[in-house]
């Protein structure tokens, strides 16, 4: 349910509402707003009904959530959120660029890249120290390892870290070593990984599964903001379709819908939602015309010997280039680059 206090509500009493729904069992959610306090409370309505706040002398309005995902909805949370990550905002007036290699590989080539990027103008780094491939042959990743690395040039550059986690035991790894979690499209459905970043301090980076619905990749948000993390990043990444010109297709309606319906802050990943270098950059720019908040991209010193993803991932030289041409779409979509 919805609490809308009214405008001259004070905040003594905006906490006396909320001891009485946490008293009830429920989960109470407090939202200022710049006209109006919200009131948030997740669980058994009918609990919340025994308070009748509909007649407290603070209380305008009381309306139910009508989505099956509740903390993420627009509903329950009106203004957009912005989320930090290490120093960098996501959402808001900003367009945010996170980029780097598919898979750490080794130091040499994470401090190389990550200084290239870094000089062309990227907010923050990427990189894989697990990786789920889809054959086992493929290359896994360094693992503890790839996370130390990717801390020392998280040092070296000033760049926060975004790396994925793939199974619960590694969170807590993840989390001392990394500015956030990404959770890659073949775990959006991990329930029990979901829970476990919920209970996590560090943002959470949702990348769409292959074959997710809009709806299913709320409700896999929704549980990570159900257990009191609501640091979370939607980002669309390509979803498969019958199309083989492209290694997935790339969802840009997916911003609309995910901004009309969730306050979270949206990304795009041009890199996997095409599967080809040369296709990265016109992406990324209808990305920001479509009013993402942000992009992933891949960059890598030498693609030609990735270990991971070469033949989508930009040179250096492209990448520099995908920002100077970045700018004035980010602009005419009101963005700062």
């Amino acid at each position: 349910m919805i609490i809308v206090l009214k405008p001259k509500a004070s905040k003594t009493e905006a906490d006396e509402i909320l001891s009485k729904i946490e008293a009830k069992g429920l989960k109470p959610l407090y939202m200022p707003g710049s006209e109006r306090t919200v009131i948030g409370a997740l669980g058994d309505e009918r609990l919340l009904g025994e308070l009748h706040l509909e007649s407290h002398p603070s209380v305008e309005r009381v309306d139910p959530i009508l989505a099956p995902y509740k903390a993420v909805s627009r509903e329950m949370h009106p203004e957009d959120s912005i989320v930090k990550v290490g120093s960098l905002e996501i959402g808001g007036s900003g367009f945010a660029v996170i980029a780097g290699p598919c898979a750490v590989e080794s130091y040499e080539q994470m401090s190389t890249t990550a200084k290239a990027v870094a000089a062309a103008g990227a907010h923050g780094l990427r990189g894989g120290a697990f990786k789920p491939r889809t054959s086992p042959y493929s290359f896994q990743g360094l693992g503890l390892e790839g996370l130390k690395i990717l801390k020392q040039v998280r040092e070296e550059t000033g760049l926060p870290v975004i790396t994925e986690v793939v199974e619960v035991a590694d969170v807590e790894a993840v989390e001392e070593y990394a500015d956030a979690f990404q959770v890659g499209a073949r775990n959006m459905q991990n329930f029990r990984l979901l829970t476990a970043l919920g209970q996590a301090k560090k943002p959470v980076f949702l990348k769409r599964g292959m074959a997710a619905t809009i709806k299913d990749v709320l409700m896999s948000a929704e549980y990570i903001a159900a257990e009191g993390n609501n640091k979370i990043i939607l980002c669309e990444r390509g979803i498969r379709t019958f199309e083989t010109g492209t290694r997935n297709t790339l969802d840009l309606s997916a911003v609309c819908q995910f901004k009309q319906l969730s306050h979270l802050p949206v990304m795009i990943d041009p890199s996997h939602g095409t599967g080809v270098r040369d296709y990265v950059a016109p992406m990324a720019y209808a990305a920001a015309a479509a009013g993402a908040d942000g992009i992933l991209v891949e960059v890598h010193v030498d693609p030609k010997e990735a270990l991971s993803d070469g033949a989508q991932s930009l040179y250096p030289e492209q990448f520099a280039e995908l920002m100077k041409q970045m700018k004035p779409f980010a602009e005419a979509a009101g963005r700062k680059l």
